[in-house]
């Protein structure tokens, strides 16, 4: 049982992380308040897509997840259909789970949020201060306003307050790339929705996944390229993508004129660097963007931030949080489980971005017969990559109550 702390947990930011580790916090009986700048969550972009270790995390804690995605089948494809590597995971490994589903990122932050009690979020609430005293954390706030917290979560996202204050912001890594996507519900009779196509031309990324949303089949879109982040964005987003996408298979195009304006996003691509080894200071610590921002080339963001909250609440589950040492001893137990996968996605993430848009345009031809003819990809995001996401599942325990066995031993200890 755990010994409560006299004042909630103070969890900053209401994204899939901060949302994730209130809901964690809630489920192994920590009482926590989340706070969010806006008056309510907002999501930020429209298109997602789950691997299996987030649809447990989300599963266990208390997020309904029936129905909550189209499951797919994953190739990496040239602009000509030929395949260039399928995405495999170890046999059984994502059964119960899913492998790979895609969504849209409005139903996703509707599940999570109605999965929060009562009076849990505090909108309109915009951190200005974080004062570590010892033995607990001043928190406060633009309109003058001040709690008394025994842990301060930063789950504020790329461009966290909370970090910046703590441990000063690193620089903004761009990528020089940008994202334009969108979804529709006009189905095409030649693409199933369990079909997820990641495929590139010589220099445009043109993708398309299969979604589900409140019963309906749909399709989720996106086209990426190079684009000087200092270049404005261009006026319309549907044309633009309609120009970059001429070059792959017609079903992409007829996605793209099919999805209304509202539901077309852009998006510059950009980081904060390599993922820092050491997240907490003190009574303080960081999930999701605030500390792993992360390419969409891993295509895994939102579900890597939702596994940090489920982690928090696992290892923080039987600690009292009064006790300096103890809470310590926990926040170094949750950078041992994020800090090497987080990092080695984000850095993944960044390589291929760069390999498929930055290469100089006469090494171009050389790369994709590689591509094509070699088993570099499969390798690289077809065997190891869903490998070591697979693996997170074993890290995750039975469920959140349940840790996998190194680190109920380590509970074991503490009790």
């Amino acid at each position: 049982m755990n010994t409560l702390p006299a004042q909630p947990v103070a969890v900053v930011g209401a994204g899939p992380a901060g949302i994730a580790t209130a809901l964690a916090l809630h489920t192994v009986d920590i009482p926590v308040k989340l706070y969010e700048r806006y008056s309510e969550p907002r999501a930020a972009g429209n298109i997602v897509n789950l691997w299996a270790p987030a649809v447990k995390a989300l599963f266990n804690i208390g997020v309904d997840i029936d129905d909550i995605g189209a499951e797919c089948v994953t190739e990496f494809q040239n602009h000509k259909r030929r395949v260039r590597a399928r995405v495999r995971f170890p046999n059984g490994s994502v059964e119960k789970w899913g492998g790979f589903l895609g969504l849209t990122r409005p139903d996703l932050y509707e599940r999570m949020t109605a999965a929060l009690p009562d009076g849990m979020l505090v909108g309109n609430s915009v951190v200005t201060g974080v004062a570590d005293k010892g033995d607990h954390v001043e928190l406060s706030f633009q309109d003058g306003s001040r709690v008394s917290t025994p842990l301060v979560v930063g789950a504020d996202g790329i461009n966290s307050v909370v970090r910046k204050l703590v441990w000063g912001a690193p620089p903004m890594r761009e990528h020089d790339l940008h994202v334009i996507g969108g979804y529709t519900y006009e189905m095409i009779d030649t693409v199933p929705t369990e079909e997820a196509v990641v495929a590139h031309s010589r220099t445009i990324q043109g993708s398309h996944t299969g979604i589900r949303s409140k019963g309906r089949d749909g399709y989720e879109w996106w086209v990426l390229e190079a684009w000087d982040h200092d270049k404005p964005a261009p006026v319309d987003l549907k044309r633009h993508a309609l120009t970059l996408a001429r070059d792959f298979p017609p079903e992409l195009s007829q996605m793209i004129r099919s999805s209304t304006p509202d539901h077309i996003f852009r998006w510059p691509i950009r980081d904060r660097g390599p993922v820092p080894e050491t997240w907490s200071k003190g009574r303080v610590t960081f999930a999701g963007d605030a500390v792993h921002a992360t390419s969409p080339y891993a295509a895994y963001g939102a579900g890597m931030s939702i596994v940090d909250g489920y982690f928090l609440g696992q290892l923080l589950n039987g600690v009292d949080l009064a006790d300096r040492d103890a809470l310590t001893s926990a926040l170094k137990k949750y950078e041992g489980v994020r800090v090497a996968h987080t990092a080695e996605q984000v850095a993944r993430a960044h390589m291929l971005g760069r390999i498929f848009h930055k290469v100089p345009a006469p090494i171009r031809p050389i790369r994709d017969y590689v591509f094509d003819h070699t088993g570099f990809l499969q390798k690289q995001v077809g065997d190891s990559n869903p490998a070591a996401i697979a693996a997170q599942l074993e890290e995750m325990g039975e469920d959140i109550f349940t840790p996998a066995p190194a680190l109920a031993t380590a509970a074991s200890a503490r009790s």
